[in-house]
Parts: C-alpha cells; sequence; structure tokens
C-alpha cells in the first residue's frame, strides 16, 4: 500500500501539527540523567533513581490505572505507604468508565484526527501524581489484548477506533484492516495486519501514520517526566520487526527531546528461553532492559522458576541490564503461596523489579482490594508481602549482592534462596519451613541476624552467633521467612 512522497507528507502534516497544538505548555523538565530511571552505573542489573539504587517493587488493581481515576491517589498513596514504588500501566481503554483517545461523533465513529482532551488530561494527572510519589511506571504502549477478540467490558477489536468499522477516518479497503478479529493475542504471529504496518513488513503507510500520531501523542507527555520505562507491547507473539520498529521510533524522538529512556518489549511465550525471547536478549542497544513476566504465568513454578531467571540472568552477562517482572500471576492454578513465593524468587534470583499482577475481573472500585486468583494486586495480603520484602530491601546494600545457592549448605529443592555480598551481607529466603548451613569464611567475625515472616511484615529481634557456632539457619515457625544476616567485619 504505497504512496508517493508527496502524498505521504500532505497526509502526516496535519496529524504533526495537530500533536504540536494538542502538547501542554509545560516544557520538557531539566533532569540529568542520574535523575532519570536508568540502569545503576556499578551495577547494570538493578536500577537507578534520582542518583540511588531503587529496587523496583509493587502491586495494583488496574492495568490501566491512568484510565480508572477514580481514587486514584488513594490508591497510589496505599502503595507508598506499604513500600511500593512501581505500577505498570498500559495504554488501554477496557474496562467501564474508561475513555478513548479520540473523540467521537454524534454516530460514536471515532475521529481518528482529534484527540480526546479527557483521556490525555487522564494520562498526565496520572504521570503527574506518581511523578510525586516517586513511583516508577512501566509504560505499554500497545495494549495488545485491545486488539484482538473481545475482552473485559470495552477491550477487542470490535470496540477499538482503529477498526474501520468504528471510525470515519478510513475504510477496510484504504486501511488493509478488517472489520472482525476474533481470535486472541498468541505465542506467534498472527494474521492481523495491524502488526504489519512497519516498514520492515508489510510498509501500510497510510496506517501507519496514525500509529506514529498516536505514540508522538503518548510521548508529548511521558517525555517530560524522568519516571518512565518503556515497553512496546503486552505480551506480544507479532513479529520482532514490530516492537524493533516501535523501540527506535521511540529511542529517537527521545533524542530529539534531548532526553534518554530504558525500553524493552514483552514477549507472550511462557518459554522464557524461546527465539523470540532470545532476539530481545541479545539486542541491548535497542532493548536496554528486560520484562519476563511471562515466566510467571502458569508455566514457571518453584526451583524451575529461579532457574529461569537466573538462566537470562546468565545469559545477558556481557550486556547486564535490569531483569523486570511487573506481572507475577495470581492463585488461579497454584494458589496464592506460590503467587507470594514467586515474588520473593524473583528478587533474590537478582531480577530489579517484582509486581503482583491485578485483580480480575474486577472493575468497580469498591474493590480495588479484594485479592483475587487473577492476581493479588494490592490486596491485604499483597500490601503485608510488599512491605516484607520492601523492610528487607532496605535493610541490604541489595546492588552489592548476587545470587549465591552455591553458598548454602543441606539445601532441598526449592527450599531456601541466597543473594550475598560474601564476608560481608546475607539474605536468605525460606519457601517454608526450613533449615540451612551458610558456608563459612567469616573468619572471626561474630554474625548478626534477624527473620522475617513476609505475610507479617514484622521484624524478630536481633540475634548474634558467635564465630565458634555452627551457621546454622532454621525458620522460627510455618509460613515463607527471609533471613538478613550481616557480619561485624
Amino acid at each position: 500500500m504505497k504512496r508517493s512522497l508527496l502524498a505521504k507528507q500532505l497526509f502526516i502534516i496535519p496529524f504533526i501539527m495537530l500533536i504540536c497544538a494538542a502538547c501542554n505548555d509545560k516544557s520538557y523538565q531539566a533532569f540529568t540523567d542520574d535523575d532519570r530511571i536508568r540502569p545503576l552505573p556499578e551495577n547494570p542489573y538493578y536500577w537507578q533513581y534520582k542518583g540511588k539504587p531503587a529496587m523496583l517493587i509493587g502491586g495494583s488493581w488496574q492495568d490501566n490505572l491512568f484510565n480508572h481515576p477514580v481514587r486514584l491517589d488513594e490508591h497510589l498513596d496505599l502503595l507508598v505507604s506499604v513500600g511500593g514504588n512501581y505500577v505498570r500501566n498500559v495504554m488501554s481503554h477496557r474496562n467501564t468508565g474508561n475513555v478513548f483517545a479520540w473523540e467521537q461523533n454524534e454516530e460514536g465513529l471515532f475521529d481518528l484526527g482529534r484527540f480526546n482532551d479527557e483521556y490525555w488530561q487522564r494520562l498526565e494527572t496520572f504521570l503527574e501524581l506518581t511523578y510525586q510519589k516517586d513511583i516508577i511506571v512501566q509504560l505499554e504502549i500497545w495494549a495488545t489484548w485491545d486488539l484482538y477478540e473481545d475482552h473485559q467490558s470495552l477491550g477487542g477489536w470490535s470496540f477499538h477506533p482503529f477498526n474501520p468499522a468504528n471510525n470515519i477516518s478510513y475504510t477496510a479497503d484504504e486501511s488493509g484492516l478488517p472489520i472482525v478479529a476474533d481470535y486472541p493475542p498468541q505465542t506467534h504471529p498472527t494474521e492481523h495486519p495491524f502488526f504489519r504496518s512497519v516498514p520492515q513488513l508489510e510498509n501500510n503507510e497510510r496506517l501507519l501514520a496514525f500509529q506514529e500520531a498516536l505514540v508522538e501523542k503518548i510521548l508529548s507527555y511521558t517525555l517530560r517526566y524522568p519516571h518512565v520505562l518503556y515497553c512496546m507491547n503486552n505480551e506480544t507473539g507479532e513479529p520482532n520487526e514490530w516492537g524493533d520498529y516501535w523501540a527506535d521510533f521511540i529511542h529517537k524522538k527521545a533524542a530529539e527531546a534531548g532526553v534518554s529512556v530504558e525500553i524493552t518489549d514483552m514477549r507472550r511465550n511462557e518459554n522464557i528461553r524461546s527465539e523470540d525471547h532470545v532476539y530481545i536478549f541479545n539486542n541491548p542497544e535497542r532493548y536496554t532492559f528486560l520484562d519476563i513476566s511471562q515466566n510467571n504465568a502458569w508455566s514457571g513454578l518453584g526451583q524451575g522458576h529461579y532457574d529461569n531467571l537466573l538462566y537470562v540472568r546468565e545469559r545477558i552477562a556481557s550486556h547486564p541490564r535490569p531483569i523486570n517482572n511487573n506481572k507475577n500471576y495470581g492463585a488461579a492454578r497454584h494458589g496464592e503461596d506460590e503467587s507470594v513465593a514467586r515474588m520473593a524468587r524473583i528478587l533474590f534470583a537478582g531480577a530489579a523489579s517484582a509486581r503482583f499482577h491485578r485483580p480480575h475481573p474486577y472493575e468497580d472500585p469498591e474493590f480495588m482490594y479484594a485479592k483475587s486468583d487473577f492476581g493479588l494486586g494490592l490486596s491485604p495480603r499483597a500490601q503485608k508481602v510488599i512491605q516484607s520484602l520492601r523492610y528487607v530491601f532496605d535493610e541490604v546494600a541489595f546492588h552489592r549482592m548476587q545470587p549465591h545457592n552455591d553458598l548454602l549448605a543441606n539445601r532441598e529443592e526449592n527450599e531456601a534462596y541466597l543473594l550475598a555480598e560474601p564476608g560481608i551481607q546475607y539474605a536468605i529466603y525460606f519457601t517454608g519451613e526450613g533449615s540451612v548451613s551458610l558456608d563459612s569464611g567469616f573468619g572471626d567475625s561474630p554474625l548478626r541476624y534477624r527473620w522475617i515472616n513476609i505475610d507479617e511484615a514484622e521484624w524478630s529481634d536481633s540475634s548474634t552467633l558467635e564465630a565458634d557456632e555452627e551457621p546454622v539457619f532454621s525458620t522460627p515457625g510455618p509460613g515463607q521467612w527471609i533471613v538478613v544476616i550481616h557480619t561485624d567485619s
């Protein structure tokens, strides 16, 4: 669907003018690279924010928080109060009460040349609130579940403004887009032409102009803030070229704005060792961090869940960067205890972020703290776990630690996991009642330690293990525990 260069320019110019006119008056805020969220220079497996190491831990009741303004401020305050500093934000419109990005005419048809001010005001309010509260936002540009079969109240191709049946901006023939897409996202490329518009694939210039206008509009807000991470898609199986195009597009627009940003893409395949995941791992200049959330889906369990995390960490050792997990799924198949265990295993495998996935299918804010089988969100149990993990990672210099199960003796599979800066500091996570020995090598230094049950978020009193005592650590009771250990050297 190629056009002449002049026709393309005439077609795109109105969109550029529209974007510039719609941008709000605020100029880009003056942040240095140290102010922005970025890999920690001395240990790029972790994040830095405002010049300090930052462990990202979170949970929330919706994926598209910006489009849920009711009680949003309260929800973010609760997250911060329990030590959370990390949320997901999909640019989605799938729930009752959400608004769409474009204006509609009297017949309810969208005009892709006119943006809906309310949608963008919601985004700016969300960005400002999270910035003020020091909450890192992982923003997903393309909400894939809004582009296939119907999903929740307003998600799905039958509702989407890009569907030719729903707008006045093009017909099916003009856009090359279908009226019906009644299949879900897949782990492999689908037939959906929406994801073939980029030059490396079908080069659908008419459709691509509208897609670019939307992404530029998003960036006109987000690039002004230092606390936003960019993910191209929500668990996509579409060709890697699709994600590549948008990653390059955003890097270019950020550079033009004089800022640097961190970018990834999220694949749908639960096999984290699959070819499409490895493609992301092998492109560190384009994809400056990773998100391997699908390792936390139905297939990621127990020791195998942890081993997959270590595989990724080792796979990128020549170009280390943060490994994020912004979706830790719920108890639908394996119980809440496993969901809680995943949160700890993620961080004890040296990952940079962990977040409880949202409940489902709650849409009413009255239920925002109710637990559900699909994700613990910011439920009462999630709050305790987030707080406990924050206590632990505030207690240690985590950015100087490494996964070190090799220093544990008498360990059974999936019993305990160790982070360590050998000879200085240690943290052992127990998935349940257990007992392990910590390999010697402490010299004449006694060990100071204390325990926390991650469902209770309360520290035990500090204890001391003398240098001549055997360093055996046994959980104080039932439940999931972490013991933090320091030497006096």
